[in-house]
């Protein structure tokens, strides 16, 4: 670990991290936090949260402005009890990324000339790759859920075999006491030497059962989880693009416009021959509007610098994605081998049901269909 310490954090320090990361670093892939609890929130909810929260901490922990940044350090080694206040104290007045980064103004040097169509392109392609592996994953969750099914009935089936007492007709077919009617078969021996072969099966069944289980986890945590947190990274991607065009450029068509709307109020003023003092304010307004407009041009120029960045750590995330899928196949191939052995131990106790009843007779065939329907 990188910090040799525990810290205790709730769910509320979670939201100020992430909201003094947004604020300190708007040009860059924060992930998303999961959702607040909800009322009557059950324990499947909570863990997928804490799951969730992990997955987020991964990520900014990852993230190379994030890493060594001093809200990280803050957030996973502080022990006080008020984090959220020191939080705010480390971001208040210090000022954005691009208050900090010296090359904040000189980021338009660092872009090729096809930036927009690049970053149009990039948008396109990570929203596709989202697309198809947000359906892989929930194809994934449904191969470890119906594993863990699978286990469940495993189970149940074994329990059946097993010596219990016998409470109900539903009860273990091993520990039936009904009595055997004298006319149901020739041999009274048959159905007690079944019964105690089939005591002796459940064992093999609680195995298989618990190596579905270990399948089934095995997936959750090693493919779905993984896909998670693959997605999440995607996501964080889409919201950045989506925080570009409805932030700053907006701001900056904002500004223009404003601009615009004051040049026309200058050249209407002169026209009219308005007084001096009212022409300066004017122009002194202009002059400001000019510089707010440089400086939306630069943060414009910044922003596709960092999602530049971000594009290419997605492309080295990718690789990601073969050994998740890797995984998976790995998965199949261990638990297909594990069951396949407890099967294959399973079957010469069958073959051995009825050892001892030599005198036992061949089980009758169906009789062919027209004898049932025959005068």
């Amino acid at each position: 670990m990188r910090f040799k310490c525990s810290v205790y954090r709730r769910y509320n320090d979670f939201v100020v991290f992430h909201e003094m990361l947004l604020q300190k670093f708007p040009y860059r892939m924060v992930p998303a936090l999961p959702p607040k609890r909800m009322l009557g929130a059950d324990r499947e909810f909570i863990e997928s949260r804490r799951r969730a929260l992990k997955r987020f901490i991964n990520l900014v922990a990852r993230h190379p402005p994030f890493s060594e940044d001093v809200l990280l350090k803050l957030f996973l080694s502080f022990s006080g009890s008020d984090v959220q206040n020191k939080l705010r104290e480390l971001v208040q007045g210090v000022g954005d990324e691009f208050m900090t980064c010296r090359l904040a103004t000189q980021a338009k040097d660092f872009l090729p000339a096809d930036i927009q169509a690049q970053f149009a392109a990039s948008r396109e392609l990570i929203r596709n790759i989202y697309n198809s592996f947000y359906k892989l994953r929930d194809r994934a969750e449904r191969i470890a859920s119906r594993a863990i099914e699978n286990a469940s009935d495993l189970l149940i089936f074994g329990k059946e075999l097993r010596v219990e007492h016998c409470l109900s007709p539903l009860s273990a077919l091993g520990s039936d006491t009904t009595p055997l009617p004298s006319w149901a078969a020739l041999n009274n021996s048959t159905w007690g030497t079944l019964k105690q072969a089939l005591k002796g099966l459940s064992v093999e069944f609680a195995l298989l059962a618990d190596k579905a289980v270990q399948q089934g986890k095995q997936e959750e945590n090693d493919v779905v989880e993984k896909l998670n947190l693959f997605l999440d990274l995607l996501q964080s991607y889409k919201d950045l693009c989506e925080r570009h065009e409805k932030g700053v450029l907006h701001k900056h068509q904002r500004a223009l416009h404003k601009y615009s709307m004051m040049k026309k109020q200058m050249m209407s003023a002169t026209v009219q021959n308005k007084e001096p003092e009212s022409v300066e304010q004017l122009e002194s307004r202009i002059v400001e509007q000019e510089n707010a407009i440089l400086t939306m041009e630069l943060r414009n120029y910044f922003s596709l610098y960092c999602l530049h960045q971000e594009t290419q750590l997605i492309h080295i995330y990718l690789p990601l994605t073969s050994h998740i899928l890797g995984a998976f196949v790995n998965s199949q191939i261990q638990g297909h081998k594990e069951m396949s052995k407890v099967w294959n131990e399973l079957k010469p106790k069958l073959s051995c049901l009825f050892v001892g009843s030599s005198n036992m007779p061949t089980p009758p065939l169906s009789p062919p269909e027209g004898n049932f329907f025959s005068n």
